[in-house]
């Protein structure tokens, strides 16, 4: 059995490296020097790239065949879309689809 002290020192190195890790960018491309091309490129098709993937995973095991028929990953998918749309805020459009996914399915189509 792993003991409190052990935990805390995992969470701690792993909270190191994951701040690590995020401010790297930070200290390699400081804002007085011109990005290299390639990673303005990276930047500009990355986000697309991410978003893609996680529709991907998230509607990799929805069957149209079985109930409730995807309807509340159609009916969340929508209003991720609708929001974003209509506010073009990303944390906006995700929590209310998040939201509206997990009332569905843990009332109406429960």
């Amino acid at each position: 059995m792993i003991n409190t002290s052990h935990s805390l020192l995992l969470i701690a190195v792993m909270s190191a490296i994951t701040a690590a890790i995020r401010f790297m960018p930070f200290v390699i491309f400081r804002s007085d020097e011109k990005l290299p091309k390639s990673v303005k490129y990276l930047g500009s098709v990355l986000p697309g790239a991410v978003m893609g993937m996680l529709a991907v995973y998230c509607f990799k095991s929805v069957s149209v065949f079985t109930p409730p028929h995807a309807a509340p990953e159609l009916i969340a998918a929508s209003v991720v879309a609708g929001t974003y749309l209509w506010r073009r805020n990303t944390l906006i459009s995700i929590g209310a689809g998040t939201v509206l996914y997990m009332v569905l399915v843990q009332t109406v189509f429960s």
